[in-house]
């Protein structure tokens, strides 16, 4: 292993902070210094790998610093945005149709359909509803479901106190 300059081990600590991996560092460190370092020495430099468990504290600190950097400012990056990523799936779509691909043009519209309907997030809420509203609809249709029970002789034996609650609620 060649013994490396101040600069490009922070480069490569930095690089390995913003999650590449060692191969692309190694790639990245050709490309810029004209030097080449094994992946495996690179590694070394990354105190979340069994390699680099004895990073000085010098550059663990220059990693841990960068990693944080790096995951707050996420938001800047413009991919990030979901507008940004909807114009860029639209000229992709205009571009497919000019191209007469209309393959590529549906499949293009069909990952514009999931970005907006949020298929790529753990919630699903309609954009025009709020989400109270939804669930206040939900608690009435049930609370009618009931009372049409208690209304055929099955169900709760409170029917009363059951359609003085359905009265309160909003239509």
């Amino acid at each position: 292993m060649a013994a490396l300059r101040d600069e490009v081990k922070l480069f490569i600590v930095q690089a390995l902070a913003c999650f590449d991996t060692p191969t692309q560092v190694s790639k990245a460190v050709k490309e810029e210094f004209g030097l080449d370092v094994m992946r495996q020495q690179v590694a070394a430099y990354d105190p979340n790998c069994y390699v680099g468990r004895n990073l000085s504290l010098k550059w663990r600190t220059v990693f841990n610093d960068t990693r944080a950097k790096f995951r707050n400012e996420v938001a800047e990056i413009p991919i990030a945005s979901r507008a940004f990523r909807l114009r860029a799936l639209a000229r992709m779509a205009q571009q497919a149709e000019g191209m007469r691909n209309i393959a590529l043009a549906v499949s293009v519209i069909e990952q514009a359909a999931k970005e907006v309907g949020d298929a790529y997030v753990n919630r699903k809420v309609d954009p025009d509803k709020s989400l109270d509203e939804e669930i206040k609809r939900l608690e009435i249709e049930r609370r009618k479901a009931e009372l049409k029970q208690i209304e055929k002789g099955g169900g709760n034996s409170n029917a009363q106190l059951l359609a003085d609650l359905i009265a309160k609620l909003p239509s």
